[in-house]
């Protein structure tokens, strides 16, 4: 836990932490019955509705939501049981041979991606 993640914006970083305990919990609780819990999270800025709504984001800088759906398609198609993991979409479209990632830019070209606020 450090003070630049909760700072700018401390009831959203709540959250993400929640989800985040969440998943293990539940990955442990329900392992038991062959559920996996999992998360997934987007290395940079996703173009959707709610960014549009902050002030000073521009969406050109951020991938599409495709690349998301796309990673959890892997996840959930994936063999055996998976459970517990925090997946990183662009890390996992890569382990499965997937590396040009333009297709996903809302803006083709775009090498300087907003960041996620919790991904290094």
């Amino acid at each position: 836990m450090k003070t630049h993640w909760f700072a700018p914006h401390t009831a959203y970083t709540m959250a993400k932490y929640g989800m985040s305990m969440c998943t293990l919990g539940h990955a442990g609780e329900f392992k038991k019955y062959g559920i996996g819990v999992n998360s997934l999270w987007p290395r940079t800025a996703i173009a959707t509705a709610a960014m549009q709504m902050i002030p000073g984001v521009d969406i050109k800088l951020c991938r599409k939501p495709e690349i998301l759906s796309d990673a959890a398609y892997l996840i959930l198609t994936s063999p055996g049981s998976t459970t517990g993991n925090f997946f990183i979409d662009d890390e996992l479209l890569a382990s499965h041979g997937v590396t040009d990632l333009e297709k996903y830019s809302v803006t083709p070209g775009t090498k300087n991606f907003i960041p996620d606020f919790f991904v290094d």
